[in-house]
């Protein structure tokens, strides 16, 4: 079962949405995690890290899982396949290993520095376990984020071409 020329633009058109909303969701985190180190107070800190608890837990989760779906729509039901175009299998193994980078660390990382700002509030900055989290949170999520826009360029420039298709010089 193939979709049509309307069912392929509905498709892809949400697969692009949700691709956009998980891309500006961490470079939001991003922002977020990079000014919380600067609030003068714990209430302040705890509401930065519960705010980026809200956006994983909201936005970014939902959004990745829906990108990943509606990806796998789009290889299922259109010409593209799951494994006919190099640029494809990157795009399924970054998405995928994204989502359990975010799952196992990043987020577990998000919890647990909101967790700990809550009930340390400013004292939050003196202990190293938050420090820790706040952390890998900033230098992976960079990573993260920066693979995501990697993704968007892949998706667009479709690079590599056909798997086993040797190129005429």
């Amino acid at each position: 079962m193939k979709l049509g020329l309307k069912g392929k633009a509905w498709l892809k058109g949400f697969h692009i949405l949700v691709s956009g909303i998980w891309v500006g969701a961490g470079i939001c985190l991003l922002l977020l995690g990079f000014l919380k180190g600067h609030t003068p107070n714990g209430d302040e800190l705890y509401a930065f890290n519960l705010a980026m608890k809200i956006i994983d837990d909201y936005i970014i989760i939902p959004s990745a899982m829906a990108s990943l779906i509606t990806g796998l729509l789009i290889c299922w039901l259109t010409q593209w396949g799951f494994f006919k175009f190099n640029w494809i299998i990157l795009k399924w193994v970054l998405t995928v290993a994204q989502i359990l980078f975010g799952t196992f660390f990043l987020g577990p990382w998000t919890n647990g520095a909101t967790a700990i700002a809550n009930t340390e509030r400013a004292l939050a900055l003196q202990n190293s376990t938050y420090l820790y989290f706040r952390e890998m949170n900033s230098f992976y999520g960079s990573i993260q984020v920066a693979l995501l826009i990697v993704m968007v360029f892949i998706s667009v420039f479709k690079p590599w071409g056909k798997r086993g298709k040797i190129k005429a010089h």
